[in-house]
This record gives C-alpha cells, structure tokens and sequence, in this order.
C-alpha cells in the first residue's frame, strides 16, 4: 500500500505544479493520469462501480472546481485566477490501493478560500495525530468536526471516509463528524493493521450538498466553496502512519 500511495503523491504532486489559470480540468486529469501509469499504476476510478467502460465514472481523477465538492468530472472547463481545485486521485499498484487528494489555489484566492484550504488540511492532519490503537473513530471525528465549525465552516454529511486496501472501498465507514445514528450503530474502535482513507470534505457555508444531472459531481447548495483533503493511512502499534505522504 506504500508503494501505491508514493505513486499517488507522486500524480498529486504534479497536479500541484502543473495546475494554472487556462488550463482544462481534462488536461489537468491528463497529468495526473500520465504520472500514475507511467510508474505502473492503475486507475480505480474510470467507470466506477461497475469497470464496464462506457458505464459509471468517466474520468481518470475527480477533479472538482470552487462550489464543486466532490467527484467532478474532468473536461474542457478552464481553470481562472482564484479558482480552488480539488484533485482526488485513487490507483491501485500490485494488488493493493491507494487514495488521496489534495485541493489547489489557481493564482490569488479570496481570504475566505485561502483560509478554507487552510482549514480543511488542518482536520485531515488532526486526525492523523488523533488516530491511536483502542481509540473509538467517534472520538476523532467529533475533533474534526469542532474543528471545522469553530472555524466558521461545515462537514459533508453524505460523503465520508472509508477502510482502504485490495480494494478502493471497504468496511468500516469513516466520517468527519459524529451523529447519533452513527454513534449506535457505526462507530468502531482503531486497531493495529487497518488501513482507512481518512478525508474531510469542508464546505465554506452550509453542509447541504446537490448531486447534478450528470448523476456524479456534487454540489454545495449554497454555492459556496468546497475543499477536499485526503490521505490513506494505517492504524500502528502506536498511532499513525501516513501511506500517501510520499514517503
């Protein structure tokens, strides 16, 4: 799984340097999708759930632009100056898998979506230190989530994390917040060996989220900014470590 997530830093990493204003969402996928197969890598996401080509997800990478929260799809949509970016990329490397994403400023972003980055990667990289043998997810969760309101944002509520591994789903769900439902009947205790995708989804105003007619990109309702941060990660002996940090 580390081999497979350096290859995903590797492809992030690039879209990082590379994204700038007059670029397409699609070449920007394109990069991405160069970088991962060049160092043998697969792609989980095109044609998602099914892998029947013509039928579910079509791109490379979700690549999801200002009140687009997650799972856009890459196309001739030109990035601009002030734009954020998510860029969420998943692949699979000799039988095991990885997922990350990252979220770009385009040139000079508003205070609000600079701080919104900010944020967003400061509740992923809280609840890499939280995660600890014995601990319940609720209890990392509920710092995510106060993190992210006392801030002045909100959590997604219907996309969340997920246990990563042979495939690019599994058992258990991983959310970023804590809701009674979850507390009955989801909740889990961190043990040695799991391997999650932990991956805050942060919106600017209000938490409610529309899917679009093309049954995939999500939404703010609001419209207002998303960001998107995202690492694969395995629960240690003694706490954490980070599988795509490039490492």
């Amino acid at each position: 799984m580390r081999a497979a997530g350096r290859v995903v830093f590797r492809a992030l990493s690039r879209a990082r340097e590379m994204a700038r204003p007059g670029m397409t969402t699609l070449e920007l996928d394109r990069v991405v999708y160069d970088t991962y197969t060049s160092a043998g890598g697969h792609g989980l996401f095109q044609w998602y759930p099914t892998y029947e080509p013509g039928k579910g997800f079509p791109g490379n990478t979700c690549i999801s632009v200002n009140d687009e929260v997650v799972h856009g799809i890459p196309g001739d949509r030109v990035l601009k100056d002030g734009d954020v970016v998510s860029v969420d990329c998943g692949i699979q490397l000799g039988g095991y898998c990885g997922d990350s994403a990252i979220t770009i400023p385009i040139g000079q972003v508003s205070p609000e979506c600079e701080k919104l980055c900010r944020v967003t990667e400061e509740t992923l990289a809280l609840a890499i230190r939280e995660v600890r043998p014995g601990r319940r997810w609720t209890d990392v969760a509920a710092k995510m989530q106060e993190h992210v309101e006392k801030n002045g944002f909100s959590c997604v509520r219907e996309f969340v994390g997920h246990g990563i591994g042979v495939k690019m789903h599994e058992d258990p769900k991983v959310p970023n917040f804590v809701s009674d439902d979850f507390r009955k009947k989801g909740d889990f205790y961190l043990q040695p060996g799991m391997t999650l995708a932990i991956e805050p989804m942060v919106i600017a105003g209000q938490c409610d989220v529309v899917v679009l007619d093309d049954g995939w990109t999500v939404v703010t309702k609001d419209s207002t900014p998303a960001a998107h941060s995202e690492h694969t990660i395995a629960v240690t002996a003694t706490g954490c470590d980070v599988l795509t940090d490039g490492r």
